[in-house]
């Protein structure tokens, strides 16, 4: 089943995707939130879908984000051999953590804002992971049963604020706009195999990022399994699992950023695209 919430900001209501046509559930589901993951929602809304008869929704609706606002919204770093590679970074022996602000969260197709005073602002397609149920001190091989789904997501990061304003990355990572997610959760039926996905990402047309997950350092049961180790994950809760190489950052001979009016599309494998377009902070 594919996850969708739609309408204007701050108003999405949920829907499914079904044979690509959009359909309005909010008559089943008050909102994909904490609440709907973990009180078995998936299970259920498949169950009454099947006897329902829904409203359809155009298709050129504007899509939110495919959930509502998590309770953590956290990120593995230089999660990708090439991509450590091409930041001159060292090879992490285990997962490097940072949380994105939950208030960057935007719809797949929203604008990217380029923060006030930025001069680097950066793309990362990634693969997301949504928490299905609460997990704490989780074992690898049981991972599996703590997921709902995946997501598509560009993990924008402004680079100066990131890496030359001194404390943690999350300076760079939190700024409004920079967690476009969706278009839509995939739940982990949909996904045959989560580890064998094409993920890539162009700037104005031009292919900059072009990888796989089978290409990620620490997996995604590792992933899950590790993460609870240090902290509680709830339902739906957002694990996003690092980018491959082709990032502004790593562009050779010079690094270059994203300017007012360029175009980023991104996709993976089954999780679908999304397209933003960056404009510059106004008050």
């Amino acid at each position: 089943m594919k996850l969708i919430r739609f309408g204007e900001i701050g108003k999405e209501k949920p829907g499914v995707i079904i044979n690509n046509e959009y359909f309005d559930v909010s008559d089943l589901v008050t909102d994909y939130n904490e609440d709907f993951f973990s009180n078995g929602g998936i299970e259920k809304l498949e169950k009454e879908i099947s006897g329902a008869s829904l409203k359809k929704v155009d298709s050129n609706v504007r899509l939110g984000s495919p959930l509502a606002r998590p309770s953590k919204l956290l990120c593995v770093g230089l999660n990708y051999l090439d991509h450590a590679k091409e930041t001159n970074a060292p090879i992490p022996t285990e997962p490097i953590l940072f949380f994105k602000s939950t208030t960057a969260i935007v719809g797949p197709n929203d604008d990217l804002i380029i923060p006030k005073g930025s001069k680097k602002t950066d793309w990362e397609v990634e693969l997301a992971i949504i928490i299905g149920k609460k997990a704490s001190y989780v074992e690898e091989e049981d991972a599996y049963d703590y997921i709902a789904g995946y997501c598509l997501h560009n993990d924008y990061s402004e680079r100066e604020f990131q890496l030359e304003r001194n404390g943690q990355w999350a300076k760079g990572k939190g700024c409004d706009t920079f967690a476009p997610l969706g278009p839509y959760i995939a739940t982990k039926d949909e996904i045959a195999d989560v580890h064998q996905l094409n993920l890539w990402l162009t700037v104005n047309g031009k292919k900059l990022q072009d990888g796989t997950t089978a290409n990620l350092i620490f997996n995604v049961p590792f992933i899950v399994h590790y993460i609870s180790q240090f902290m509680t994950l709830l339902p739906g809760d957002v694990i996003t699992t690092g980018t491959p190489a082709g990032v502004g950052l790593g562009q050779k001979p010079e690094p270059w950023y994203l300017k007012p009016g360029d175009v980023v599309e991104l996709g993976i494998d089954g999780l679908g695209t999304s397209k933003q377009i960056a404009k510059a902070y106004t008050v």
